[in-house]
């Protein structure tokens, strides 16, 4: 009589001789939210529960217990995922005066760069704008509330202004796109499946960022009405100059 192999076999519980560990409900719950960023990530935002549970390995009922609806779950991925990776750090970058603009906006974007672009951030970030856009609405007001006034800030400062008044259309613009252009970095990667050219180079390198930043400085004296400021060695090139000799 032939025997039957099963590749999965149930593990039996407490009375039985295949035991395991009974997972805590904090442990538990962290398990569903990191099944739920790579589900999301894979399926979208508008895959369902039911497969996302399956996925799992778990019954429909026990992840309802932990997030009674699918608003909860997105609520709870958009505070581990991305409000979680803000860095307080970059604010106090930003903050720095004793920096240079074009140096402290390179260092900024770099490190935010290799910190936020990651695989399922990108993915979900982009299924939610297409999707609810809960989770883009949410992100752009945090950026809104703790990035986009320094930039400005700073911006102005690389021009000699002290001007405080709210944005211009135009101002906000030329800045969104300093912005997007480093969020198609990571597009480019886990989107489109675009790898830097010379396949090994790190997609989020500071040279890579350091040209996004200056093509955005040298368009801001034309934004503002304003004379450009003298040409002055930034940290990047200082590091580029030094390794030459």
């Amino acid at each position: 009589m032939a025997t039957t192999i099963r590749k999965n076999p149930v593990r039996r519980g407490a009375e039985g001789s295949a035991t395991r560990r009974r997972l805590s409900p904090a442990e538990r719950e962290r398990l569903i939210v990191e099944g739920a960023v790579r589900f999301f990530s894979e399926q979208g935002l508008d895959g369902q529960l039911r497969d996302l549970a399956k996925e799992l390995g778990i019954t429909h009922t026990l992840l309802y217990h932990y997030f009674p609806t699918k608003q909860a779950l997105i609520e709870r991925v958009y505070a581990d995922l991305f409000a979680g990776r803000w860095e307080s750090e970059w604010e106090t970058l930003l903050d720095d005066r004793t920096l240079d603009v074009e140096t402290k906006l390179t260092r900024f974007y770099t490190r935010y760069a290799k910190r936020i672009l990651e695989r399922d951030w990108v993915r979900v970030f982009v299924s939610s704008g297409l999707s609810d856009r809960y989770i883009t609405d949410r992100y752009f007001a945090l950026l809104g509330e703790k990035l986009f006034p320094r930039l400005i800030r700073e911006s102005r400062r690389y021009l000699g202004m002290a001007n405080r008044g709210r944005p211009s259309p135009r101002e906000m613009e030329l800045l969104l796109g300093l912005h997007g252009s480093i969020f198609y970095m990571g597009m480019r990667r886990w989107v489109y499946g675009l790898e830097p050219h010379g396949g090994k180079t790190d997609p989020f390198d500071e040279v890579f960022v350091h040209d996004r930043v200056r093509g955005y400085l040298q368009t801001l004296p034309e934004v503002y009405g304003q004379p450009a400021p003298r040409p002055r060695r930034s940290a990047a090139k200082s590091r580029s100059h030094e390794a030459k000799e």
